[in-house]
């Protein structure tokens, strides 16, 4: 192969990129940037900690299937056919989401979508080391990451926040078009893969394939690990690093929208992020090839514990201002819900859920700078007969003037919250920047690093490890801030636990260094042998 060929993507290689391009929208509109905020709004103020509790949910079950799909994967043909069924989950799933206003039916979707799209990547990381090269490996996983920043961060996500800004955040129509761009953006470009990218390295099928040989396999494959001290360091240390990463990945705009900050802002914040990820991950590639693997993730952890410390300065300084504004509303809050019982409704729930979406939109919008903001609301009762919808109206009259008297009366209490939000904002603009150098980074080397560190044959099995390491170490993540926050009943206290996890990654690959050097030149003594 000449020099230059050698330089430019093959098909298959070009194809496996294109499928983070593919599902990158996901990881953006659903997991990160639009639909937290959507649904921490509908589902109130513990949004964030539900939000918190059915991430982990999805991915604890992802995490118990991860080695066993892994092991039945590494058989000839099973790896696309697990890849397209997965695949195919988080694409309807992700679309039902829309299908529903009831934010507890959005989490059961969520919930399965998200499974759909972690169960597809594991078997797209695996795949890896059937598209190309050791050599090539980090410059491949790297633009993968690179080109899926892109996708996610341009074409369908932008058009998502236009549609937004346009038509307004609260609009149903607008929020569902955004998830449902999700899904269609997300199949679409799945295609070129499931065209040209086959498994090459695999184990021949046996006859029957049981749960009890799945099991053996995978027990055969920890103990391989466990006797591996390289891997099984690097694998440990994962477990915490990653755990930080994907947590903040997955709650950063729910805990955003918990202080009470723009979501448009912290929208276009994300989006930054995007943007700054894809030529950053890129120079990671090219940072392994200076320093190694090991060091490049190493500085990356040290970002990502300052970015902790940023995250809890920023809601530590905010909430006090926070609570006070909501203590002021609340109280008020039950007087105006009560207006309902002058009024009959066939659905009084629907109704009491309809009124209180209203009375939850007006929280924020009384104190935006926007005057408009609060003008623009209005109780949406589809659902409701004319006369019942008619009836809400009614009320919405006349709760206005009380509403607004409300700003009056509290207005130094909102100018305070107003002025903490805006000094917290900064911060989440710092954060997204930050994050946007090492996040794709992080996350590439490591897979790469890992596709280095197994033997070829048994890659999905491995992967299967990977995988079930990372997606614990997601549920761990979560739980822990979910936990941490409603304990304290301060989410700045959930960022803060975030850094351990960090620190103790940290510190296990910094020990790690001969172990992992003595097993990199054993796989590449195997390889020589085989060739």
């Amino acid at each position: 192969m000449s020099a230059v060929s050698q330089k430019r993507f093959t098909k298959k290689e070009k194809s496996w990129i294109l499928y983070d391009w593919a599902n990158s929208v996901y990881a953006t509109n659903i997991m990160a940037a639009i639909f937290p905020t959507i649904f921490v709004s509908i589902a109130g103020d513990l949004g964030d900690i539900w939000w918190g509790y059915g991430t982990s949910i999805a991915t604890f079950i992802i995490a118990l299937m991860a080695p066993f799909l892994g092991s039945i994967a590494d058989y000839k043909g099973m790896k696309k056919k697990l890849f397209t069924g997965f695949m195919l989950l988080g694409v309807i799933a992700t679309a039902l989401i829309a299908m529903t206003n009831n934010w507890r039916f959005m989490l059961v979707a969520y919930v399965l979508s998200k499974i759909g799209f972690s169960g597809s990547n594991l078997f797209y990381d695996s795949f890896l080391t059937d598209v190309t090269t050791d050599e090539r490996m980090d410059k491949v996983s790297t633009w993968g990451y690179a080109m899926g920043y892109i996708g996610g961060s341009t074409i369908p996500f932008v058009i998502s926040i236009a549609v937004l800004m346009m038509m307004g955040y609260s609009n149903p129509i607008a929020q569902k078009f955004s998830i449902l761009i999700t899904s269609v953006w997300w199949f679409l470009f799945t295609i070129p893969f499931l065209k040209n990218v086959e498994q090459v390295h695999y184990i021949e099928k046996p006859d029957k394939i049981s749960f009890k040989n799945a099991l053996v396999s995978v027990l055969n494959t920890a103990k391989d690990i466990a006797k591996s001290r390289g891997m099984l360091l690097f694998i440990i240390a994962y477990f915490f690093y990653i755990d930080g990463v994907g947590t903040v990945i997955s709650i950063s705009t729910a805990y955003g929208t918990a202080l009470g900050l723009g979501a448009t802002g912290m929208i276009l914040a994300l989006l930054v992020t995007q943007i700054v990820a894809m030529p950053c991950s890129i120079l990671f590639g090219k940072l392994t090839k200076k320093i190694s693997a090991r060091k490049a993730l190493l500085i990356a952890i040290t970002v990502y514990m300052f970015i902790c410390l940023v995250g809890f300065y920023m809601g530590f300084s905010l909430e006090p201002h926070q609570e006070k504004y909501r203590q002021v509303f609340n109280d008020s809050k039950g007087a105006w819900e009560a207006k309902l019982d002058n009024y009959t409704f066939e659905n009084r729930e629907g109704a009491e859920n309809a009124l209180s979406n209203y009375l939850n939109s007006a929280q924020v919008a009384l104190r935006a700078k926007d005057p408009q903001a609060f003008e623009k609301l209005e109780i949406h009762y589809p659902e409701g007969s004319q006369t019942e919808q008619n009836q809400l109206a009614l009320i919405q009259s006349m709760l206005k003037p009380e509403l607004l008297a409300f700003k009056e009366n509290n207005k130094e209490i909102i100018d305070n919250f107003q002025g903490a939000i805006a000094f917290s904002t900064i911060l989440f603009w710092a954060m997204a920047v930050l994050v946007g150098t090492v996040q794709g980074g992080i996350q590439a080397v490591s897979r790469s690093y890992f596709g280095k560190l197994v033997p070829k044959k048994r890659s999905n099995e491995y992967f299967g490890f990977f995988d079930i390491f990372g997606k614990f170490a997601t549920v761990v993540g979560p739980l822990l801030y979910s936990l941490v926050g409603g304990i304290t009943k301060r989410s700045s206290y959930g960022t803060l636990v975030l850094m351990l996890l960090f620190l103790i990654g940290f510190l296990i690959l910094l020990f790690a260094k001969k172990p992992l050097e003595e097993l990199e030149e054993q796989r590449l003594a195997q390889k020589a042998l085989s060739e």
